[in-house]
């Protein structure tokens, strides 16, 4: 039995403990110089890490998050995105430029601005064209650019 809670124990502190949102929160400033705006749900960055094997950043989202509400039907959704990356800096991510070129024109509201020395990010939008979360895609591969866009961005209707 002593066995089983050994076990037990461990698995929680490998597994689940990195996933429990850090009490260590950051200011504003700090979460938007690493790319999150604080209105992430703290479950997106649990699937966040699981498209993005990068401990440190699942980390900071964390501590960047807002808690999601017992009734989590409101997933959010945003009505447009732009891609914002310099374009100079462009061959250094070429995941990115594979979405642009291959995969941006199954989004018609997610547009691609160009603005010199700035860092692959989304800067995702609402129903009024307002900017309402950042997010660094640095390290992001193509699939998980396309996965997250399939997941936040609404679907245009037909008209």
């Amino acid at each position: 039995m002593n066995m089983y809670k050994a076990c037990g124990v461990l698995l929680f502190f490998t597994f689940l403990l990195p996933i429990v949102k850090s009490k260590d929160q950051l200011s504003s400033r700090g979460c938007e110089d690493l790319g999150f705006t604080g209105l992430a749900l703290c479950s997106d960055c649990n699937t966040l890490a699981e498209y993005v094997k990068d401990q440190e950043l699942v980390s900071d989202c964390l501590k960047c998050c807002t808690e999601d509400s017992d009734d989590s039907i409101s997933k959010i959704t945003y009505s447009g995105a732009i891609i914002e990356v310099c374009m100079r800096k462009l061959v250094f991510y070429p995941e990115i430029v594979g979405f642009i070129e291959e995969e941006k024109g199954q989004f018609p509201t997610v547009k691609v601005q160009y603005l010199f020395n700035s860092p692959p990010k989304l800067i995702m939008l609402d129903d009024e064209g307002q900017h309402k979360e950042t997010i660094r895609i640095d390290n992001w591969k193509r699939e998980h650019v396309l996965q997250f866009l399939k997941e936040k961005v609404k679907p245009t209707s037909a008209i």
